[in-house]
């Protein structure tokens, strides 16, 4: 069931023909009339076998199969019967399974290679591919949940298994809040902490011994505020009453757990609290590590409001602490990019990632005076490690933006040594590259991409040299439906230097002497870049499903883009910077100068008629396209968006807008500038959404209605965050948002792929 609120503007609105249903419902379905168009478009490969064979998935007639190939003699094989575990799948899920629709993408092989782990819909399953029965795998981690990494759920029970030391004579465990030791095999224990409670216990799941057996650490934890959403499910699909829901959520300015490190020195029962005043004002701490030799422990610390990050070397016998390497910003260090390796046993040299010169890249600190040696350097980023290898004194990683004049998202993969010298490129085709290396590095497999150009997967050795090319994309079905490629377009930003980079999806009766409104795909988190770089068959990559909607929506009489403005990632650190505290900028700056730009050359693009949509952070910047840049925008449609971002998860946010919470979270909130609001508004929300508080949006919905505003609305019951624009849409709710732009942007549908022509003009 869905509830529509439908407002006085769309009641009032100008009488319009009705959007041509036929046409609409074929831009609905067009994914599932597209999706099993390709041949032999592959996936990144997963190794096995100790590296001796990899597996992947790939398109074949009427979907999908997984392959498997022996490295040394190049055999292929199907590494399981589909149709037995297809059956074996629906027995255990008591949900149809088709052998070449199977519901995952990945599996890691388990018990001995005879059975396979695979995820369907958020649950973990072990199918026998032997015996071929399925059953419900065990949870690898039993630690007690933390709130979007911050908050423990003291609800659920702590794993308070006893912790057994190296040398197998004592375990160590929590009783009554407080670290106890007993010898193995005895129930006997002694106390070597008195003074843990409720509020300030030690956690079991943080006890650490040393390799010595001598000493253990502990964190001791002062518990953050337990903040709890409640949800009503207003139509429960086993009842015919509302039910509750509840959960941990921990938002913006709340106190967060706080971890106090404590070593105790066993035989001596001697206590010693950890000096914290290195790490004051904790965010977030990793769990305790000893070095191999025993002489240390060490942490990673983040500072509250991510403003600094540091790891934390402790004296394993004095708990005199040393910040080996501190990282400081004027704005903030991305918790989530952060990369840290300690190199060989003794760690006495730490591979690490900083943007302190202004670019992503690789450095080496002496772990002795923190003193930091520049590996990689230049106008480009460090995207992933890929791999140390200690004794050779060798990195490989991935990167992009290294070759002038081409697209700067695009990742090619290199190696280099510790001191910076004979850096190497591993890829060369002018696409984006996903590389994965065999265990013991002799061998890689390389599947590269790009919009126009479908996969290519190849095997090579170490040096480089091709060995076979596994698959290449086969898309001659596709082409023949219809598709066409998205075009990239670039223009300058708003400094007039910086290139900003986009993507142009028309419709596929596309007429240059035809006019046609302009629809934006936007998304602008800072936590990544958005527009896609992949090939795109159908969620393969990020960004499948993004363009298939795109398309379907420009059948319809639109031109779609998606553009990655400025204060996205993956760029130098000032253009990320952009969005610190600035969340409402959503590089809007830049893209409205790219519209134009593009507008300049292409008559057809009508940027009098622009509409805008997004989910999430994109939601929240679909909304304020309208809060504040109305002479631009003229019609949004927004899902489940943050609209206030005091009232979305304390992760997310705290990390762009800081902490403590002040002027900038108010100066992005749609509710509090609602009633900025001018042209045409379709909100949609889940009414089950874990991600993003719902109530964001019907605060936003309350906001509106005092100030008189007209728009739209669309609950759907029991739906998540996804509401309807993931993978496997809810047709309803995409009919919903493209009738929407058809009616505000007056669209005239196209002939021929899109339907019959029909004017929506009044």
């Amino acid at each position: 069931m869905f509830v529509s609120v439908m407002l006085a503007s769309a009641l009032a609105a100008p009488a319009l023909a009705a959007p041509d249903a036929a046409a609409v419902r074929r831009s609905v379905t067009l994914r599932d009339d597209w999706m099993y168009l390709t041949r032999d478009v592959a996936e990144p490969v997963e190794w096995s076998h100790e590296g001796k064979r990899f597996h992947y998935r790939k398109t074949v007639e009427g979907g999908f199969a997984f392959v498997e190939i022996d490295v040394r003699t190049q055999k292929r094989r199907a590494p399981f019967d589909a149709g037995k575990l297809a059956i074996a799948l629906s027995d255990a899920t008591q949900q149809h399974v088709e052998p070449l629709r199977l519901p995952f993408e990945t599996f890691e092989y388990a018990d001995e290679n005879r059975a396979i782990t695979v995820t369907v819909r958020d649950e973990r399953w072990t199918c026998g591919i032997v015996n071929f029965a399925c059953y419900k795998a065990e949870p690898t981690d039993r630690n007690r949940p933390r709130a979007f990494g911050v908050v423990r759920d003291l609800e659920v029970p702590a794993d308070n298994h006893p912790r057994k030391s190296p040398d197998e004579k004592w375990e160590a465990l929590v009783e009554d809040d407080n670290v106890v030791v007993r010898a193995v095999g005895s129930k006997d224990v002694f106390a070597l902490s008195t003074d843990g409670t409720p509020g300030n216990f030690y956690d079991p799941e943080t006890l650490a011994w040393s390799p010595d057996s001598t000493r253990l650490v502990a964190y001791r934890v002062r518990p953050g505020f337990r903040r709890i959403v409640t949800r009503v499910e207003a139509a429960p699909s086993n009842q015919l009453q509302p039910a509750l829901r509840e959960q941990l959520y921990p938002k913006p300015g709340d106190a967060v757990d706080i971890e106090q490190p404590v070593l105790f020195h066993v035989a001596e029962r001697r206590r010693i609290d950890i000096d914290n005043a290195l790490f004051p004002n904790p965010y977030e701490m990793s769990q305790p590590a000893w070095r191999k030799d025993g002489h240390t422990f060490v942490f990673d610390y983040e500072r509250r409001g991510h403003g600094q990050a540091r790891v934390i070397e402790v004296d394993g016998q004095t708990g005199a602490p040393k910040a080996v390497i501190t990282e400081d910003a004027r704005t903030f260090v991305y918790a989530d990019r952060r990369y840290r390796h300690d190199v060989g046993d003794d760690a006495r040299e730490i591979v690490w990632i900083s943007e302190r010169d202004g670019w992503r890249h690789l450095y080496l600190a002496d772990a002795a005076t923190g003193a930091l040696k520049q590996i990689t350097r230049g106008p480009w980023v460090v995207r992933d490690v890929l791999k140390v290898d200690d004794a050779q004194r060798r990195i490989w990683f991935s990167a992009s933006g290294m070759d002038a004049g081409k697209d700067p998202y695009f990742k090619h993969v290199f190696r280099i040594d510790f001191d910076g010298a004979n850096l190497t490129r591993l890829t060369t085709a002018d696409a984006t590259h996903e590389v994965r290396f065999a265990p013991d590095m002799s061998a890689y497999v390389d599947t590269y991409s790009r919009v126009d150009l479908p996969t290519v997967s190849e095997l090579h050795r170490a040096d480089g040299t091709l060995i076979a090319t596994l698959e290449r994309g086969d898309i001659s079905r596709l082409t023949a439906a219809g598709w066409k490629p998205p075009e990239p377009f670039v223009a300058k930003g708003r400094d007039g230097t910086t290139e900003i980079w986009g993507l142009i999806v028309r419709p596929r009766d596309y007429d240059p002497a035809k006019k046609y409104p302009v629809l934006e795909n936007i998304y602008a988190g800072p936590h990544d870049s958005f527009v896609p770089k992949t090939f795109w068959p159908f969620g393969f990559h990020s960004g499948g499903d993004k363009v298939i909607g795109m398309q379907a929506q420009a059948d319809l009489g639109f031109i779609v883009v998606q553009i990655d403005g400025m204060g996205t990632a993956n760029r130098s650190k000032a253009f990320h910077d952009t969005a610190w505290k600035n969340l409402a900028d959503s590089g809007f700056p830049d893209r409205i100068l790219w519209h134009k730009a593009l507008a300049a050359r292409d008559p057809s693009y009508d940027i009098s008629r622009v509409g805008i949509y997004g989910a999430s952070a994109g939601g929240q910047s679909a909304l304020n396209a309208l809060l504040f840049h109305p002479d631009f925008y003229k019609a949004a449609v927004a899902y489940a968006g943050c609209y206030d971002n005091r009232m979305d998860k304390i992760s997310w946010n705290e990390q762009w807008l800081g902490w403590p919470v002040d002027a900038s979270y108010a100066a992005a909130s749609g509710v509090d500038h609602a009633a900025k609001l001018q042209g045409q508004l379709l909100l949609i929300v889940g009414e089950q959404d874990s991600n993003v508080d719902p109530a964001s949006t019907m605060q936003v919905v309350d906001a509106l209605i005092k100030a008189d505003k007209d728009f739209e609305l669309l609950v759907v019951p029991g739906a998540e965050h996804s509401v309807g624009r993931s993978t496997g849409p809810i047709p309803y709710v995409q009919r919903r948002q493209f009738e929407f732009f058809m009616r505000a942007l007056r669209a005239t549908q196209g002939t021929g792929a899109a339907g019959a022509q029909s004017d929506l003009s009044p």
